[in-house]
């Protein structure tokens, strides 16, 4: 049986945001996949038991991408977003049980997001952004220039958002009824939560002075027959994801302290919804409580709250009771990657991804659904090995190796280090194309978490903060961890090809690659992908501008010197490696600049060097792009 290839990746399907009935009884779920012959991304809403008592039922059918599935509270409708006519998501209502065609509620001009439902049932709230009319004029030469007086003005996959903010909508469920919106202003207004009463709607914005030159954000209420939104927190740090209480009297979120303290564990919090007087409930825990990619808001049952954390390269379910009498205590019992969960009627639910299969339903440590098994018979996957590794210092790494498919102990094998992007986020226990294809090309695979990264104590993650100040800076430390786990692979595993090695790393795993052949030879070949390669440039160009401060310890036009110490830019003239540098041409979280500027460097030194560029592809290619431009770059 032959391992993961390119093409596969129209092959797996996998299941994402598990939503419960009020009753506990059902559970619905998106079963994501992609269409071979059109190449495009498509995904339904499907419905099982909790006791698994008959076989899943497909609810949806719509031609392109149902998700967001939401029960109404007596557990009748079930309300999701759909792209069906044209390119829009939409928001629609269909029976559960009845027969009967799904009914569309809106006709906006952009997404819509989060749907949420007001605790009668009679009402909708989600998010959509405003339209900017000039979009509509078809020939670009005849739009009108972008007028630009705020920092954040665009968004990696979003494009441009000036013009265009989030804002909070409500519909109703009867025939006739118009979406109004409720929020407006040039602010970025999110994740709206219902009060138990219905008669007001938390969320988050930054609402306060300048504040696009800042990181901070605040819970805010709003009437929900509309009014002036109440700012309830203290613009001390950024809240995400608020929960409001069963009872109405506070409200839970995600909070990252400080502003340009970088990085920061999220903490989950409560807050009064009276006084907004706040409480952390996580801060001996020293985990991060909001994982990357996010998954969604804490779940109150009851008294007690139920979250997701990223730990030593797993993301385990944990519960906290809201008065603080006690630490919170794992309730997850598989080693895995847990990617969405749900509470109702005592019953907990969630989806969980491992290295060698994707994400799957369970209630506790029953599996509810086999969506990937086809897959799973028809192709050899590769396991993954812990190690660890210690750094000169003594610090200790924890690393995997995964051997090629049709392994031979009796044969060598050329190896790639693979590395992160974040920095902050962690690599781990879920199933990555990435990893199971070059172990299907017959490579061994080798990953790590450095410091820098999360999932371990705070400490471990602001090891690379500086050099300005509190650190030395990208390239320092994780630079000589990534060593390190080289060092050990290579001693431990003697399949390993020493003079066969190669290293690749998207984002801030880009960086790391480029910085890598800055200064050592000893890698084979390389390829940075949409990648940092010149700080301040970066800095100045991203859709994030403005904001490593928060690592660096000071703005690029107040320390240039040490913004070019930690670019691999500055290294170019030492980089002999032969470098593949891949880019897409619409990413906006590093620019394509950044890969030309190294390019140009490289080629005009003469050195083996080679560009391929992605067209109409964000910085998401590898995650979220067409699969036909995923499958060519593998």
């Amino acid at each position: 049986m032959a391992g993961m290839q390119p093409h596969d990746v129209f092959r797996f399907t996998s299941t994402t945001d598990p939503r419960l009935s009020p009753d506990g009884a059902s559970v619905a779920y998106v079963v994501a996949s992609v269409d071979e012959e059109s190449g495009e991304p498509r995904s339904s809403i499907w419905s099982v038991p909790v006791d698994g008592s008959t076989e899943p039922r497909r609810l949806t059918f719509g031609p392109k991408r149902d998700a967001t599935p939401r029960w109404s509270p007596d557990g009748r409708w079930l309300a999701f977003t759909s792209v069906r006519d044209g390119e829009v998501a939409q928001l629609y209502v269909a029976p559960v049980d009845a027969p009967g065609e799904a009914r569309r509620l809106t006709d906006l001009k952009e997404d819509v997001h989060g749907p949420v439902w007001a605790p009668e049932g009679s009402r909708i709230a989600f998010t959509a952004r405003d339209h900017d009319p000039d979009d509509d004029i078809d020939e670009p030469s005849r739009r009108p220039p972008r007028r630009i007086d705020r920092l954040q003005y665009r968004l990696d996959k979003e494009g441009w958002t000036a013009r265009r903010t989030h804002h909070v909508w409500i519909v109703g469920l009867n025939d006739g009824d118009r979406p109004t919106q409720l929020t407006s202003g040039d602010y970025e207004d999110l994740d709206p939560t219902w009060a138990p009463d219905g008669s007001r709607i938390a969320f988050v914005s930054a609402r306060h002075e300048d504040w696009d030159l800042t990181t901070t954000s605040d819970v805010y209420v709003v009437p929900s027959s509309g009014g002036e939104p109440k700012r309830l927190t203290a613009t001390d740090g950024a809240y995400a994801r608020p929960s409001w209480s069963p009872d109405g009297g506070c409200i839970a979120a995600f909070f990252v302290p400080g502003a340009f303290d970088d990085p920061r564990h999220a903490r989950v919090v409560v807050v009064d919804a009276a006084d907004g007087e706040r409480s952390m409930l996580t801060e001996d825990l020293d985990r991060n409580c909001l994982p990357y990619p996010p998954i969604r808001e804490p779940v109150w049952d009851d008294e007690q709250l139920i979250f997701a954390i990223e730990d030593a390269g797993t993301v385990p379910l944990f519960r906290v009771p809201t008065d603080g009498s006690s630490q919170p205590w794992r309730v997850s019992g598989q080693d895995g990657w847990v990617t969405g969960y749900d509470l109702a009627a005592g019953i907990l639910v969630h989806t969980l991804t491992t290295p060698t299969t994707p994400s799957e339903l369970f209630v506790g440590d029953r599996r509810l659904t086999d969506v990937s098994l086809p897959f799973g018979k028809e192709v050899e996957l590769s396991e993954p090995e812990p190690f660890t590794a210690v750094a000169p210092d003594g610090a200790q790494i924890d690393a995997w190796v995964m051997r090629p498919v049709d392994f031979d102990e009796e044969q060598t094998y050329p190896a790639v280090l693979n590395i992160h992007g974040g920095p902050f986020t962690q690599y781990g226990q879920r199933f990555f194309d990435e990893f199971q294809v070059q172990t299907g090309a017959g490579s061994v695979v080798v990953y790590a978490n450095p410091r820098g990264s999360s999932g371990y104590a705070e400490e471990w993650g602001r090891a690379i903060r500086g050099p300005v100040e509190g650190g030395p800076g990208w390239g320092s430390v994780d630079y000589d961890d990534l060593m390190a786990v080289v060092d050990e692979a290579v001693k431990r595993y003697r399949f390993i090809d020493p003079d066969r090695l190669a290293v690749m790393g998207g984002s801030y795993g880009g960086y790391m690659t480029s910085w890598i052949v800055g200064h050592t030879d000893r890698f084979r070949c390389a390829i940075s992908e949409r990648a940092v390669n010149d700080m301040a440039s970066e800095d100045g160009t991203a859709d994030l501008a403005g904001f490593f401060r928060g690592y660096v310890g000071a703005a690029a036009w107040e320390e240039p010197e040490a913004y070019a110490r930690i670019s691999p830019l500055s290294y170019a003239a030492d980089m002999t490696t032969p470098l593949l540098i891949l880019h897409s041409e619409e990413d906006l979280r590093c620019p394509i600049n950044q890969g030309e500027q190294l390019f140009t460097v490289l080629r005009s030194m003469r050195r083996d060097v080679e560009l391929v560029r992605f067209p109409a592809e964000s910085h998401e290619l590898t995650r979220s792009g067409s699969p036909t431009h995923r499958v060519q770059r593998f």
